[in-house]
């Protein structure tokens, strides 16, 4: 396998996603801006969404990557027989859970958005809309499932694309519904159900090459399955550590009026970003790097676990300080818009300020996460990420009164380095993984770079500042071309002090 191949590949279809899902976004901030209708619809897609990344972003691979590959070197038939037992016991199970919760819909509600309950009208929008979204957590879950069989075998293409097709579904309601007004988040909460049926059609056809599901619901609880499912918790939790703080986030900003929709756009931005430099590279290395522990083969761990920090780093550096630098102005580019007006941007930008400082350490815990699945060890970043999301609690709900919802992503952000800082000290004291000095030498010329390309992309916004504020029609287009100029920029100077080597893109993992 070939990690930078691979992850362009998987970062190809992700940005593509991404960039689908901006244009959602961006409909949705025309038409709808910041307000009750808007909130109501966010906490409606925020839970199954937030499921989607818990599940699809690499947290099922967690568990499952590991021990898929560990019966798969044992026999095929081993393998399928433990994939069945697992499909079987979701299916039973999320059938459960998708129920109950549609059964008691408003006191679920309740516990995500409470403060919602203050406005009778908002809250029952909300319970209707979390009724129909609701179901796109079994079939994304199922879905998740034959994401990890294909990347189990180095295949991340499909799975990297299938969220494609949400995005695509919700633009057509958005272009051809538009008339509908408010009725139109209606017709959104059925698309997000209908794409999760869709998407998880499209990947059952595109396993079956490798594996065909046999569904039977009679479910053999091995020994294999105890501990599979005992490791799954865990990671799901762990894995997904910065989606439940900003789930978390969501329920404390419930009390602020159109505070939900100002962290949904500032958590859409940063997003982007670490869907390569965290979830790809994640995701894409725990297949390897799981064969490599089980071989018990150092010097390939050591190549791969090297590389993947190195990488991770070098994408996400200078995505934290043109945050910093432009957070209001690429807010305003992206989606100053319509509805949207002057003051949703600045606090949205405001939020996406506070977010940027922690975007090294939210990419950074899916990588060092990582290290410890490929070692069937999810105890540990399930302790550490509990100690982070209550870390999170603490300083949101004793600083709200004072701060309001920017508290938000300033806990996130603390929160998330603890995280990272605990995840690397283990890693450290268990000789998992040492800094050693051509990694820190490698670091130390990637930061050169970063603060050479972003010096030069504060000098370019404070030149074209008037192109780029809230009035101007063109900011947009003004913004790629910077981001553009400063990213060849960057990997030119990358490339000069040999922070990035052309020759690392054919290097087998």
């Amino acid at each position: 396998m070939n990690l930078i191949k691979s992850t362009g590949t998987f970062s190809f279809y992700t940005i593509l996603s991404r960039i689908l899902g901006y244009i959602r976004d961006l409909l949705i901030a025309i038409n709808l801006g910041s307000g009750p209708i808007t909130d109501a619809f966010f906490v409606a897609f925020r839970i199954p969404n937030t499921f989607r990344r818990l599940f699809s972003e690499g947290t099922f691979n967690a568990a499952f990557v590991p021990s898929y590959s560990s019966e798969l070197v044992k026999s095929k038939k081993k393998a399928d027989e433990f994939s069945n037992n697992v499909l079987n016991f979701l299916i039973i199970s999320l059938l459960g859970i998708t129920l109950i919760i549609e059964l008691f819909m408003p006191l679920f509600v309740n516990l995500i958005a409470p403060g919602f309950s203050e406005n009778n009208e908002k809250f029952l929008l909300t319970t209707y809309l979390t009724r129909i979204t609701f179901p796109f957590l079994f079939f994304i879950s199922l879905a998740s499932f034959f994401s990890a069989i294909l990347n189990s075998y180095n295949k991340f293409g499909v799975a990297a694309a299938a969220p494609i097709i949400l995005n695509i579904i919700l633009i057509l309601i958005l272009i051809f519904l538009k008339f509908e007004n408010d009725l139109i988040v209606i017709y959104l909460s059925y698309g997000i159900s209908l794409a999760g049926l869709i998407q998880l059609i499209v990947l059952m056809f595109f396993v079956k090459k490798f594996y065909l599901p046999k569904i039977d619901f009679k479910i053999k609880i091995t020994k294999k399955i105890k501990i599979f499912f005992k490791k799954l918790v865990p990671s799901i939790f762990s894995s997904g550590v910065t989606q439940i703080n900003i789930l978390v986030g969501t329920i404390i900003a419930s009390f602020e009026v159109n505070a939900v929709s100002y962290l949904y756009y500032a958590d859409r931005i940063y997003q982007i970003n670490l869907a390569i430099a965290g979830i790809a590279i994640g995701t894409v290395l725990l297949p390897n790097l799981s064969k490599h522990v089980q071989s018990g083969n150092k010097k390939k761990i050591n190549f791969i676990q090297s590389k993947s920090v190195e990488l991770s780093l070098f994408l996400s550096l200078p995505a934290m300080f043109a945050l910093l630098i432009a957070s209001e102005e690429i807010t305003s580019s992206l989606f100053g818009y319509g509805s949207f007006n002057e003051n949703s941007v600045k606090n949205s930008a405001k939020a996406l300020y506070y977010f940027a400082f922690g975007l090294p350490a939210f990419a950074l815990i899916k990588i060092f996460s990582s290290f410890l699945f490929a070692r069937q060890n999810t105890k540990i970043p399930f302790y550490f990420s509990l100690v982070s999301v209550v870390v999170n609690i603490i300083i949101s709900v004793s600083f709200f009164k004072d701060f309001g919802f920017i508290i938000i992503p300033i806990s996130t952000t603390i929160s998330s380095w603890i995280n990272a800082l605990l995840l690397f000290f283990y890693l450290q004291d268990k000789n998992y993984f040492k800094l050693n000095l051509d990694i820190i030498f490698k670091l130390l010329k990637i930061f050169c770079a970063v603060i050479l390309s972003s010096y030069f992309f504060y000098l370019m916004t404070d030149y074209y500042s008037q192109r780029l504020i809230y009035e101007s029609n063109y900011k947009l287009i003004y913004m790629l071309l910077l981001v553009i100029i400063t990213l060849f920029l960057y990997v030119l100077i990358s490339i000069f002090t040999k922070a990035f080597k052309l020759s690392d893109i054919k290097l087998k993992y």
